[in-house]
Order: structure tokens, then C-alpha cells, then sequence
């Protein structure tokens, strides 16, 4: 094959015959042999075919390395080059800026515990699995498709550990085992792996305050075992003469005497829950290791119980009564007293966050947080609810619970519940997260305490404010209770409520089961079930509702009415919830509302949808309404001592993002 040489440079005329830059400067069409020579000489060098330059017009495919580079160092193509080297440069650097800024701005996102509901599960009473009339762990997961069916993603789960059941399992024999009532082990592990499949998450009850008494640690402690003989509390006394004055949250004194010690133990509780001595370090370092065995097993966080009871004086003077000239052999109950040496003792916290700092640790993979949740029922003296919280250097409970919403049946008005919330919020510290509870294993149903002309409105109450409500199984459909607030859950109107296949349960049922059930709530679409369901996923769509600003509008008798609105996005919630008797309100005053709003959601389904002037929003008794706005103009920074929010962020619609604000 012939071959020319340019500039001492080979070009192999064989792989450029067919290129078409090639062809354009190829004249030999018709041309005879003879002239070949001159022709290649005119493609291949110098036009005067001395071959001091290549000349190629165009590059071509399957060009030489060499012939590339020639045209590689051509202005007109090395210009584009380095423009588009430079313009992706800049691009990069410009786009990395932009990372770091938003990741800078961006507000913390929510947690797992704070974008859903909690759901609290009374394991004895959720489903029965084996026929034996009580609720057990393979019941919870047969079960747990409803409660993705909610849109929740969380379940605290009563205790379940091996008891003698004086307390309904807060009396714990066996922190490291299962009650057989409730199944195995190999139970618990299969309904943990259900849950973490289905993207649900498990909160277990701790309970670190007391044992059982058929606990190994205080049989041995009873016996005067050297180890074990100080992991209660002790006191010298005899059968007659308690050491002093402090008496049981359940009424009487809080001592017991034990003729094998010839001392007497201290319980708050039951005779039978005997208090750990916490000021013992292999007290703590064995409730430590206990908390760190359910972590490794993979459970999401814990609900700490009677935290505030966990230490008391060591001096045990007697505590002051209430009513100083009441007789002291008369007191019996624990609200004769003010309880200054047996609860929210100095030292308390320090373990609380010791505990913390375990879960710390287990918190580190990403989306495996681990919640801590505290229990103290501290009544009028809320500052102390509010320790819990920890500082701002210091972590301790992420949520204290919030049990002040278990008086709204007592304060069923308008302002009544605006009082209630504003208690929590005006009392807890900057940048903690709220949390709301309206029933628990401890009170009586709220449909059977506030009635259920009101289940539906509390219901949106708890679902619209900001922070995490928890509801306790059954309020999801208005179940009632006449005694209790165990019974069973009410599953379909088949025999036993479709909560178990035995003869009797251990709880009798309400009779309204054959219409008041899951499986008929979920066909009718204006039941309560299926608005707490549409409660439950509208907070989760809309930004304003799971972590805007929340304002007091206007509160009475009758109702009481906030805003959810978000700074940036016009799109914003008025909130109207009746809590007397039918009302008309006019909020023609409040300039930054439109003169029109769609009602979203109310509880009567026949005002879905519809129009309301804001000089004439009419409710019902029990009725709420949840209107859905846009304006421009944000009610909060007016208003800025009726306004509440947690982390303050702004929407920017360009981006469809977060930022701080």
C-alpha cells in the first residue's frame, strides 16, 4: 500500500480513502494513472508537493496519533477545548459552593419520632395469637399491616417482661426474658425484624425504678447476700414502726418489713416492687448493662418509666405534710405530703444521661436513632417535666411525655384546651420538641372520659399541633372502656371483637363492638378511623402541619382556633376546634387571613371541600375544621408572643427546600 512521508511523518494513505475529508479535496475522479502520483502528493503535503507540511483539510476517522495532535494544537479547535474546560471548572466549583451553602442553611431534618405518631400497644389486650384470651408479641405482628395503615411508624409496646403480674408487668422478675404469657424470645426477635421491615420502628417501656420481688437480686439481697445485700433500699425498724412517714403512690406506707433482715425494704409502689438503691454503683452498672442488652438486640429506643422515683434521701427524715395540723397517723395517700426527699432527687439526672450517652452510642448508624423517652407525672410543678429535656450541652430525654392534654375532659372549652397547650409550650426550653398525649394505660379512654361527641376533634387537635402525639390502641376509632382502659381491642364484629378465638377473655369487652371495630370502620369512609387516617397522612404531606409555626388565633367557651403556616410558602392552615356547643366565629379581625378559605378536612365529612368566609366560620358541637389557605402575608412575625415553633426554617420554592431562618 502506498505511503507518503510529511515532515517525516507517515500517513498510511489506506486508512483515509474512504473518509469523506478525504473525498472533498479528492480531484482524480477521471483521472488517469499517470497523474496518481501528483494527486496523493496534493492530499498528503505541501500544495507544491514538496512535503515540509501536512495540509489535511479535515480530520478523519482512524486518523494516526500524530495527525491528531497536529490538529489538536489549531486555534480553532484548542479554543473550544479550553472554554469548555474552564466553563465545567467553574460549573463544579460553583456547584460545590452551592452543596456546602444549603448543607450550611438546611435545618436539621425530623427524626423518625418526630415526623409520626406514636402508637402505644398494651400487649395483653392488642391480639390474641394462641387462643388463651390474652394479647401476646406474634398478636402484635399479625397486626401491625393496620398500623401502617394509620401512616404511623413507631409502637411503644407496654411491658412484656417476665413478671408475676401484681402491676401488669411493671412488676420485672427477669429484665432479660419474656413473659410465657406473651411468648418467647424467638417471638420478640421475629416481630423486631417484622417491624424494621415494614420501616417501623419499636420503643420498649423500661421500667429501672423497682423489681419484682421474685427477682433473683432480691431474694439474695432479703437473705443478706454480700454482694446483693445493698441493691434495695434498707432501713431499720420493726413490724409495728415504719422508718418514717413516706407512703406509696398507691396509699399507706411505703415500707415492709422482712423478720429474715429484721428491716424493713422501701417500695413506692406495690409491696411487691421493691425500690433499687441507685446510689449503689452495681446498681447502676446492672441497669446499664440491661439497657445495653435490648440495644444490641436492635430495639429503637426506650420509654423510660417513673423516672422522677429512681433515687431518694439517703437521711429519710419524714416529709413534709400539706396541711401541717392534719394528724399524722391519718395520712395515707401520697398527695398528704410534698414529696421533697422520694422524688427529683439530686443525682437523678446524672443517670438519666449516663443512659443517654449508652444510647449515643447506638445511634451512630445512619436511621438508627435511638429515642429516650421519660415518664414523670410532676403534675402543677411542670419546671421539673421540663429537666428532663437536659441542657443545651448536655443531652437527657428527647421527649419528656406530656400528660397535661389527660386533664382536657376536665377543661372541655375552647379556652380550656388552648390552656392546656400553651402550658407545655411556654414552659419548654428553646429548640426542644413537643409532644402530646390525650390517653395511656393509666387513665380512662378519652372517648369514655370526654364522650364521644368530642373523639374526633381531640383526635385533629392532637394530630394538627406541632410536635409528636402519641395514641393509645383504640382511640384510632373511638373504642370505649366502662371500667377500664385495658380491654380489648375491637378488631370486627365476630365473635370475641376478632381479638381472640377462647371461650373468654381476660378482659370482658365493651358490647359496642359489633359496630364500633376496624374491620367497619375501614369501609366507611366518614368514620372515625378513616379521618384519623386522613389526619395522619395530611401531617405528614404538608410542611406547615409536621413543622411550621403554630398561633393562637383565638380561644372561648366554644373553640378554640389556631394557624399552621411556614415562612416562604403561601400555603397555610387555620385550625377551628369545637369543644362546647354550636358556635359562629368571626375572625374578620385578623388581617393576614384571607376574606375565603377551603375547609380541608372537618369531622362532619358533608363540609369537605366547601367555602368559609373568615367573618362566619360556623362549627358544631365536637366539630373541627381544618381550612386550607394562601397568602402572601405570615401571621407570626406580627404576632410574635401567640406563635410557636420549634426549629424556625423557611421554604424556597425556586429549590423546593429548607432553610435557616
Amino acid at each position: 500500500m502506498s505511503s507518503r512521508s510529511a515532515n517525516g511523518i507517515n500517513v498510511e494513505l489506506g486508512e483515509c480513502i474512504n473518509n469523506t475529508g478525504f473525498h472533498e479535496v479528492d480531484k482524480t475522479e477521471g483521472v488517469v494513472d499517470g497523474d496518481a502520483e501528483n494527486t496523493i502528493s496534493a492530499v498528503s503535503g505541501s500544495p507544491n508537493g514538496e512535503g515540509d507540511a501536512y495540509t489535511q483539510i479535515k480530520p478523519y476517522a482512524g486518523m494516526p496519533k500524530e495527525v491528531l495532535l497536529l490538529y489538536s494544537q489549531q486555534a480553532r479547535y484548542r479554543l473550544p477545548r479550553e472554554i469548555l474546560f474552564w466553563l465545567i471548572l467553574v460549573c463544579t466549583l460553583a456547584l460545590v459552593a452551592l452543596t456546602i451553602t444549603v448543607i450550611a442553611l438546611s435545618p436539621a431534618c425530623l427524626s423518625w419520632w418526630q415526623s409520626s405518631p406514636v402508637y402505644q400497644i398494651y400487649p395483653r389486650s392488642f391480639k390474641d395469637s394462641d387462643g388463651d384470651g390474652v394479647g401476646d408479641l406474634k398478636g402484635i405482628t399479625e397486626q401491625l399491616e393496620h398500623i401502617e395503615f394509620l401512616n404511623i411508624k413507631a409502637i411503644w409496646i407496654s411491658p412484656f417482661y417476665k413478671s408475676p403480674m401484681k402491676d401488669f408487668g411493671y412488676d420485672v422478675e427477669d429484665f432479660r426474658d419474656i413473659d410465657p404469657l406473651f411468648g418467647t424470645m424467638q417471638d420478640f426477635d421475629a416481630l423486631l425484624a417484622a417491624m424494621h421491615d415494614k420501616g417501623l420502628k419499636l420503643i420498649m417501656d423500661f421500667i429501672p425504678n423497682h423489681t419484682s420481688d421474685k427477682h433473683q437480686w432480691f431474694n439474695l439481697s432479703r437473705s443478706g447476700h454480700e454482694h446483693y445485700k445493698d441493691y434495695y433500699i434498707w432501713a431499720d425498724c420493726n413490724s409495728t414502726h415504719p422508718p418514717n412517714n413516706w407512703v406509696s403512690v398507691f396509699g399507706n406506707t411505703s415500707w415492709t418489713y422482712v423478720e429474715d433482715r429484721k428491716q424493713c425494704y422501701y417500695h413506692q409502689f406495690l409491696k411487691e416492687q421493691p425500690d433499687l438503691n441507685f446510689r449503689n454503683p452495681h446498681v447502676r452498672r446492672e441497669m446499664t448493662e440491661i439497657v445495653r442488652f435490648w440495644l444490641e438486640k436492635g430495639v429503637d429506643g426506650f420509654r423510660m418509666d417513673a423516672v422522677k422515683h429512681i433515687l431518694e434521701a439517703k437521711h429519710l427524715r419524714n416529709e413534709p405534710q400539706v396541711n401541717p395540723l392534719q394528724s399524722p397517723e391519718t395520712i395515707d395517700t401520697e398527695f398528704e405530703l410534698h414529696h421533697d426527699y422520694t422524688a427529683s432527687q439530686l443525682g437523678l439526672h446524672d443517670i438519666l444521661r449516663d443512659w443517654r450517652a449508652e444510647m449515643e452510642v447506638y445511634s451512630r448508624e445512619p436511621g438508627r436513632y435511638r429515642v429516650m423517652i421519660t415518664e414523670s407525672y410532676d403534675y402543677e410543678e411542670i419546671e421539673k417535666t421540663m429537666m428532663y429535656y437536659g441542657t443545651p450541652n448536655v443531652k437527657e430525654s428527647d421527649i419528656p411525655f406530656n400528660f397535661y392534654l389527660l386533664d382536657l375532659p376536665r377543661n372541655l372549652t375552647g379556652a380550656g384546651a388552648q390552656g392546656l397547650v400553651s402550658l407545655w409550650l411556654a414552659n419548654m426550653p428553646e429548640g426542644k420538641w413537643p409532644n402530646w398525649v390525650v390517653g395511656n394505660h393509666d387513665k380512662p379512654r378519652i372517648s369514655s372520659s370526654a364522650g364521644l361527641d368530642y373523639i374526633r376533634v381531640i383526635n385533629m387537635l392532637l394530630l394538627t399541633l406541632p410536635g409528636t402525639p402519641t395514641t393509645y390502641y383504640g382511640e384510632e376509632i373511638a373504642e370505649s372502656s366502662s371500667d377500664a382502659p385495658l380491654s380489648p381491642m375491637q378488631w370486627s364484629a365476630g365473635p370475641n371483637a376478632g381479638f381472640s378465638d377462647a371461650n373468654n377473655t381476660w378482659l370482658p369487652l365493651h358490647p359496642n363492638y359489633t359496630t364500633v371495630n376496624v374491620e367497619a370502620q375501614q369501609k366507611d369512609s366518614g368514620s372515625v378511623l378513616a379521618q384519623y387516617r386522613a389526619l395522619s397522612n395530611l401531617r405528614e404531606a404538608e410542611l406547615p402541619l409536621h413543622r411550621g409555626w403554630m398561633c393562637y388565633v383565638r380561644s372561648n367557651t366554644d373553640v378554640f382556633a389556631f394557624l399552621r403556616e411556614m415562612d416562604g410558602l403561601d400555603k397555610a392552615f387555620l385550625v377551628v376546634l369545637n369543644f362546647g356547643e354550636d358556635s359562629v366565629l368571626d375572625l374578620s379581625d385578623v388581617e393576614e387571613l384571607p376574606e375565603r378559605m377551603t375547609v380541608r378536612m372537618s369531622t362532619k365529612q358533608e363540609n369537605d371541600g366547601r367555602q368559609v368566609e373568615k367573618s362566619s366560620i360556623a362549627t358544631a358541637r365536637g366539630e373541627g375544621l381544618l381550612m386550607e389557605y394562601y397568602a402572601h402575608v405570615r401571621f407570626n412575625p406580627g404576632h410574635a408572643s401567640r406563635c410557636f415553633v420549634s426549629e424556625k426554617a423557611c421554604y424556597l420554592g425556586a429549590l423546593d427546600i429548607l432553610y435557616k431562618c
